[in-house]
């Protein structure tokens, strides 16, 4: 869901950088967020009546097309992603997850209701909030990734933690997330919107902004762990309910004012309401379950693989994937020869 931290990052100056070139990310390794992708595509690739795309077997092929043209965008400016994909919940977020499954539900009805009456666009929206990834739709995501040799890492948990830690280890530059939870995490840097064109610009009007967590604690004039007291106040993912009446300004105005959680409590501000304690919740953000064992490595994209798996197996378009994957193979070949000029200048030196 994201932390609600948007109308209080504006008031208080939090803007990032506007990512006018994209030059400027070439030769960077960025860590996504699978699945908040694939949520994203299956949610905004869809025809007139709301129904997301599918093969001639009834298989959903929203993600794939998200996710193919979007990659090779990517691959084709020489940005580096890598993809990371959540294990099981925490224990403490299958609340959560419980309760997205009641509103998709919801939204489900509501969608074929509409639908029914003719309203399409009240459909679309609908569908939109209905979306939901199943297992066979992960499984050819990671496929497609392989075929293009993008590094896929598997994490324990919650994949946008384990996003944060590869960035905080510098084996990243930046998370890529549509929102402002990888900071919980310690991530040093965040890029919201990158959302490419087939021109290599921006989608629409939407601004990429990168932010940076020194920006952050600065321009709120927190701590790290304070920041965390303040997400808890508001209400992440693992208690999203917050607490009664307390808004972003509120919170902040607290944590500003008693300094931590624990003190607010304590003096009968809020009542904790939940089944585990304030460090436990914070230690998921300051010591997240994570992995170290990962490899980054890029490999060259399989062209035929790529063409059998999206054009024979998911029916495709033969020439709409032949012109994402041109500007790819045409930046390999630049790479590749400027490796060969590079490896001649050092030996002749």
């Amino acid at each position: 869901m994201g932390v609600k931290f948007g109308p209080l990052f504006r008031e208080k100056g939090v803007t990032g950088q506007i990512v006018e070139n994209l030059t400027i990310l070439e030769g960077k390794i960025i860590a996504i967020d699978a699945l908040v992708t694939l949520y994203e595509m299956l949610s905004i690739i869809r025809d007139r009546q709301g129904k997301p795309l599918r093969d001639s077997r009834g298989r959903i092929t929203s993600h794939l097309v998200g996710l193919f043209n979007r990659t090779c965008r990517m691959l084709a400016l020489g940005i580096k992603p890598v993809y990371v994909f959540d294990g099981p919940p925490h224990p403490l977020k299958l609340r959560t997850i419980q309760e997205r499954h009641i509103r998709r539900e919801e939204a489900e009805q509501k969608y074929i209701e509409a639908l029914a009456r003719g309203d399409f666009e009240e459909a679309k929206k609908y569908a939109k909030q209905a979306a939901r990834v199943e297992d066979y739709m992960v499984s050819t995501a990671k496929t497609l990734l392989e075929y293009l040799g993008v590094p896929i890492i598997q994490a324990p948990h919650d994949g946008e933690a384990q996003a944060a830690f590869i960035v905080r280890k510098g084996d990243a530059y930046s998370v890529s997330s549509p929102d402002y939870d990888s900071f919980l995490y310690g991530s040093p840097r965040v890029i919201r919107g990158l959302r490419i064109t087939k021109g290599g610009g921006r989608r629409g009007e939407e601004e990429i902004k990168e932010y940076t967590l020194d920006e952050v604690l600065t321009k709120l004039e927190l701590t790290y762990e304070q920041l965390i007291d303040l997400a808890i106040l508001i209400g992440t993912d693992f208690n999203p309910e917050g607490f009664p009446g307390i808004g972003p300004k509120r919170a902040y105005e607290y944590i500003k004012k008693y300094g931590n959680l624990e003190r607010i409590v304590k003096l009968g501000l809020v009542r904790w309401r939940y089944p585990f304690e304030v460090d436990e919740i914070r230690a998921i953000f300051l010591n997240p379950p994570v992995t170290t064992n990962y490899k980054i490595e890029f490999k060259e994209p399989q062209r035929e693989k790529i063409i059998e798996f999206l054009v024979e197996e998911h029916d495709f378009n033969p020439e709409r994937v032949s012109n994402e994957l041109e500007p790819v193979f045409k930046r390999l070949e630049r790479e590749e020869k400027a490796g060969r000029q590079a490896s001649l200048f050092d030996f002749f030196r």
